[in-house]
């Protein structure tokens, strides 16, 4: 089994890069094969609702020229899939809603890829507005019939500069409950 982390904050080991870690590294403790990805700070474009998806039907976006097909790829290929964002206006990063859309648009297109995958949100925030960010990302996971894990907490920690999420340890503690329980939904969908 396998979960594939997309990190959508620009900031390359921040916050939400620190969070997502957490949740990896409980799901190897598991004996689940991990991938994280950098998506955020790459160039990107949002969903052009050109319709092409459903007519080619081929798996891809017809936008080739960043990274977003490949990681439609990987994602169709995960048994879990974590979504991380840091919290930009009370929503997620550009990098993150661009490939929510665009796959999420892939997916529907092409007979549901995503269906009955494990999906979680992982969301770091300084203050307020993380819930808006949790909410965008597990809508993402309902309209693509996949199973959201939960954690004992919401799935948000908190911290303003890079590194600042390691000072909250309840935040840490809800990341590594997140990946035990992803662990255990996976167990229990794949035998």
């Amino acid at each position: 089994m396998k979960v594939v982390a997309f990190n959508g904050s620009p900031r390359k080991g921040g916050n939400t890069g620190r969070l997502l870690g957490h949740v990896l590294s409980a799901l190897k403790e598991e004996g689940i094969r991990t991938e994280l990805v950098q998506i955020g700070g790459k160039k990107v474009h949002g969903c052009t609702a050109c319709g092409k998806c459903y007519e080619t039907r081929d798996r891809k976006c017809v936008i080739d020229n960043d990274f977003v097909n490949g990681c439609i790829g990987k994602m169709a290929e995960a048994d879990g899939i974590l979504l991380g964002s840091p919290t930009y206006f009370a929503d997620v990063s550009t990098e993150t809603k661009a490939l929510i859309d665009r796959a999420g648009f892939v997916g529907m297109a092409n007979g549901g890829l995503y269906a009955r995958k494990v999906g979680a949100a992982v969301v770091a925030v300084r203050r307020a507005g993380a819930i808006h960010v949790f909410d965008t990302i597990n809508h993402f996971f309902g309209i693509n019939c996949m199973f959201t894990v939960g954690s004992s907490y919401w799935n948000l920690g908190i911290g303003m500069n890079p590194g600042d999420v390691e000072q909250d340890g309840e935040g840490i503690r809800t990341m590594r409950n997140l990946g035990a329980n992803m662990a255990w939904i996976l167990r229990k969908i794949h035998g």
